[in-house]
């Protein structure tokens, strides 16, 4: 009984975390089912921290699998509603939207660098831990809830209030491929 009580009040805001809980709902607009998936999303590697099997943990696992996830929804977005776009122009389009310089202004719109663990002043970080840790934060969405709550939370953040596909056809991204072209 004492172990269910504690199951039920770990994501509660009243625990050590419930800070963090509360902010994080707020993002993402549902309440996280298990918040330990969320913590890691934010933690960097220079807190030198180690999982039960003495496995690095850090963001860098869940960034790797948020970028795919976030390439996968965005792929589909764009499928259905560019059915006249042929592969390259489907495939120039999502770069635009997950291009690094995007990713790293979700991230600052977020304030996501907030919530980072780390032994480094964050004066240090490079520009680009916002993105890192938005793509981080997308892997931890797809972990606890899946793809559903995973596309919904990129269709709110991402792409109703960023994407504007006429604006961004003109938008460039690599002046080198342009001059290729």
């Amino acid at each position: 009984m004492k172990r269910i009580i504690q199951q039920l009040f770990k994501n509660s805001r009243s625990s050590d975390n419930g800070i963090f809980f509360t902010e994080i709902e707020k993002i993402l607009g549902f309440k996280p089912l298990k918040i330990e998936i969320y913590e890691k999303a934010f933690i960097h590697r220079s807190t030198n921290k180690l999982d039960e099997n003495g496995n690095a943990i850090s963001y860098e696992r869940l960034e790797f699998l948020g970028d795919a996830m976030l390439s996968s929804v965005i792929a589909a977005h764009l499928f259905k509603k560019v059915p006249t776009g042929d592969e390259g122009y489907l495939t120039k389009m999502r770069s635009k939207i997950v291009s690094r310089e995007h990713l790293n202004e979700l991230g600052r719109d977020l304030n996501l660098i907030q919530f980072i663990k780390s032994k480094v002043p964050s004066n240090h970080f490079g520009e680009n831990i916002h993105g890192n840790i938005f793509e981080a934060l997308i892997g931890a969405i797809y972990l606890d809830r899946g793809y559903l709550f995973c596309e919904k939370f990129i269709q709110k953040r991402v792409l109703i209030p960023y994407v504007d596909i006429p604006k961004l056809e003109g938008k460039v991204i690599s002046y080198k491929s342009l001059v290729i072209e």
